[in-house]
C-alpha cells in the first residue's frame, strides 16, 4: 500500500525573491546569464565586492541551488543551476525598471549589448535579429518574417520567448547547417527544434531554443563570434565577418540600427 502523498501549497517564493533581491547577488546572477561559468575572481569584480564577500554570497546562492559549482584544480567556476533560473531571471528583468547610464563605460556596454550579445545560449542583439533575418531570405527558415507585430501578437511580448509562430528548419536549412558542422540529429530530436525570443532592443525575432544554442555553440567553435571581456557582450571576428553573410545570409547592414529605431539608442541597458 502506498503511503499518501503530502498536502503542497503554493510555491513560496519569498526566501528565493530575498536571495536575488540583495543587489549584489543580483549582480552575480545577471553576469552568468549568458549560460557560461565563471570564476569567483571574475564574479567579484562583476559584483565590485572583494572575493571574499562574493564567496559568502555565492555559498548562499548554491544552498539554494540558483547557482552549480564545479571545481577545476584550484578554482571554482560556478554557472547558473539550471533554464528555469534564467528563464526566472529573464521574467523579473521584463519588469524592472531600467537602468540609468550615469558614465561613459555604461553607455559603451549598452550599446555593444545591442549590437551583438548572448540571451543565455543564444545569440541577440542585432547579431541574433540578422543571423535570423539571413536564414529567411535565404530559405533556410520558414514560418515568419522575423518581424514583432503589436497589432497582431496573441502571446508575444517584447524580451520574452515568442509562442505565436512555429519556424521551421527548411531541407535547404538542414543541408547548410549539416555542412557547418552542427549535429542535426541531436538537434531536430527536440521539437521544436527553432523557437524564438523577441529581442527588446530590436524589437525583432531571434533565434532561441535547440537551433539556436546550437547554432550559437558552432559559431563560438569555429571562431566566426568570439566572447568578450563584458557581461553578455559578443564580438564578430574576421573569418565571420567573411563568411557569416555568404554561408548564413547574413545582412551586410548588420550592425546599423534599423530605420525608425533612434529611441532604442536612449540608453536601455537592459537585459
Amino acid at each position: 500500500m502506498n503511503a499518501e502523498q503530502p498536502l503542497r501549497g503554493d510555491a513560496d517564493i519569498a526566501p528565493i525573491a530575498a536571495l536575488i533581491g540583495d543587489p549584489t547577488r543580483a549582480r552575480v546572477l545577471m553576469a552568468l546569464t549568458d549560460g557560461r561559468a565563471l570564476p569567483a575572481s571574475r564574479l567579484a569584480a562583476e559584483a565590485g565586492v572583494a572575493p571574499s564577500t562574493v564567496s559568502e554570497h555565492l555559498a548562499r546562492l548554491l544552498s539554494a541551488g540558483l547557482v552549480a559549482m564545479r571545481p577545476e584544480g584550484r578554482s571554482r567556476f560556478y554557472r547558473l543551476a539550471s533554464a528555469e533560473v534564467a528563464g526566472a531571471l529573464e521574467a523579473l528583468a521584463r519588469i524592472a525598471p531600467d537602468q540609468q547610464i550615469r558614465s561613459l563605460r555604461q553607455g559603451s556596454h549598452a550599446r555593444a549589448l545591442r549590437e551583438a550579445r548572448t540571451c543565455y545560449n543564444h545569440l541577440a542583439g542585432r547579431l541574433g535579429t540578422g543571423l535570423l533575418a539571413g536564414f529567411l531570405s535565404d530559405g533556410l527558415l520558414a514560418g515568419g518574417d522575423g518581424r514583432h507585430h503589436p497589432d497582431q501578437a496573441v502571446h508575444d511580448r517584447l524580451s520574452g520567448p515568442g509562442r505565436d509562430l512555429s519556424y521551421r528548419l527548411t531541407g535547404r536549412g538542414e543541408d547548410v547547417l549539416g555542412e557547418l558542422g552542427i549535429d542535426l540529429g541531436a538537434m531536430l530530436a527536440r521539437r521544436p527544434a527553432a523557437r524564438y525570443c523577441l529581442d527588446w532592443s530590436e524589437q525583432r525575432h531571434h533565434l532561441a531554443g535547440p537551433l539556436g544554442t546550437a547554432l550559437a555553440d558552432r559559431l563560438f567553435a569555429l571562431g566566426w563570434v568570439r566572447r568578450t571581456e563584458r557581461r553578455r557582450v559578443v564580438q564578430v571576428t574576421e573569418l565571420g565577418q567573411r563568411n557569416l553573410p555568404e554561408v548564413l545570409g547574413l545582412p551586410a547592414d548588420w550592425a546599423q540600427p534599423a530605420s525608425g529605431d533612434a529611441w532604442l539608442e536612449s540608453g536601455r541597458a537592459a537585459s
